[in-house]
């Protein structure tokens, strides 16, 4: 029988603990695909006495995940620690100087860093495997970089958090507030302690930066990516939302211009008859568009030991196979220099949802800030009377650029008749 590809695994939290219960449970079906078994041999972790709930006896152990890197008898090293830096970047820095080919699940590490690590695997003609760490089990990497690599791709976007997307949900299925649905979401595992790694937006960032690179054939540049999370959208702007034909999502969104290429992440107004607009729940969901395919979606579990341990056993497939791909779709001499567009070039329809004092003037108030920043309404909608007391207006304007729709909002803010910041959300055509 052909040598075991031998797996040095950092590491063994959910998505350690998941692979090896994958590579064990699958066993047959792993080496029939990979033309050879593929058995993790030693891993490192901090606490050698927690249960991990699957059998770890046999196994080499390394209390430093560095010195992991260094085993001779190991071929590929797998990095499941997380986070841009610390131990897992060393460890991935370490596997691939020592000419070892390296799988993650760390996309923050590969958002913040990966131009550097993509330049060090090709210079030891590694590969640096990361399907795992954008959509958990959903195959949106290979897609992008191998399945559409004959195209022109033009935008990619997504649904690209689970927890965001569940707490949205909620809030639309049971009409109820952001901070309560979010406390529940805590006691059901669905968010962290300190959820503000997702609902403010960051964890999708890393997600649509390593997206992006792939689609535009560029190097990685998380730090050109707007960004926005979740925290002020309420179950008022829910329901307006749904009453003018829309579902709020936080999307991923990065374009091909010919400025350049933009990258945002934000809440987004999406048409109810529009695909993304009915992934729900924990889903992720990804749309690429590309000149020759056209549009494509694919939809799944975006986190969780299954399905990330699924995307992790495809790279060791491919490097057991003896499959390469350039990090980023092409090598490094080849990729584009196309500049980022700044958010303020962006250009696109908003919701403006005000809170003012029921009065005369108020709306002739506010419409000649909109007249005097260049911006005009496609609607307006306000329900019901309550003189001198607050009620909720509701704009929708045409096409107009970000720039002027942010000095129009600070001047909308400034007069006396809004009670509070508005609130103003893109909205997207599909």
């Amino acid at each position: 029988m052909t040598r075991p590809l031998s797996v040095g695994l950092a590491g063994l939290g959910t998505v350690g603990a998941g692979l090896l219960k994958l590579l064990r449970d699958n066993a047959a079906v792993v080496t029939a695909r990979a033309g050879r078994p593929i058995a993790v041999t030693a891993v490192a972790a901090r606490d050698r006495t927690r249960d991990r709930g699957v059998p770890l006896t046999g196994l080499r152990w390394y209390d430093d995940p560095v010195a992991l890197a260094a085993d001779k008898a190991i071929d590929v090293v797998v990095e499941a620690i997380g986070g841009s830096e610390g131990p897992a970047r060393a460890l991935v820095t370490a596997a691939l100087a020592a000419g070892k080919p390296v799988v993650s699940a760390n996309k923050a590490l590969l958002a913040v860093h990966g131009a550097e690590l993509a330049a060090s695997a090709e210079r030891a003609g590694v590969v640096l495997g990361f399907e795992a760490a954008v959509a958990g089990g959903i195959p949106v990497i290979k897609a992008l970089r191998e399945g559409l690599a004959g195209n022109h791709i033009t935008r990619v976007a997504g649904i690209l958090n689970g927890t965001c997307n569940y707490i949205l949900t909620v809030m639309r299925e049971r009409g109820r507030e952001f901070a309560e649905v979010l406390a529940e979401a805590q006691k059901l595992g669905y968010a962290e302690a300190d959820p503000s790694f997702d609902i403010d937006g960051i964890d999708a960032a890393h997600k649509l930066a390593i997206l992006a690179a792939l689609a535009f054939g560029r190097p990685v540049a998380f730090d050109a990516v707007h960004v926005e999370g979740i925290r002020r959208i309420s179950a008022l702007d829910i329901a307006f939302a749904g009453d003018l034909g829309y579902r709020i999502k936080l999307l991923g969104l990065a374009r091909r211009t010919e400025a350049g290429i933009e990258a945002r992440v934000h809440p987004c107004m999406v048409p109810q008859a529009a695909p993304i607009a009915r992934v729900d729940g924990v889903f992720n969901a990804v749309v690429a568009e590309g000149d020759f395919v056209g549009r494509i979606m694919l939809e799944g579990r975006g986190a969780g030991a299954g399905p990330t341990a699924s995307a992790l056993a495809a790279d060791l497939i491919d490097i057991a196979r003896g499959r390469t791909t350039p990090v980023w779709g092409a090598a490094s001499g080849a990729l584009s220099d196309a500049p980022s567009v700044p958010m303020a070039a962006h250009v696109g329809t908003y919701y403006l949802r005000l809170m003012v004092v029921d009065r005369p003037g108020v709306i002739a108030d506010v419409t000649a800030v909109l007249r005097d920043e260049g911006i005009s309404l496609e609607s307006m909608l306000q329900r019901g009377r309550s003189p001198g007391e607050a009620v909720p207006v509701v704009l929708v304007t045409h096409e107009t650029r970000e720039a002027a729709m942010s000095a129009a909002l600070a001047r909308i803010a400034a007069l006396d008749a809004v009670l509070e910041d508005p609130a103003m959300i893109r909205i997207e055509p599909a």
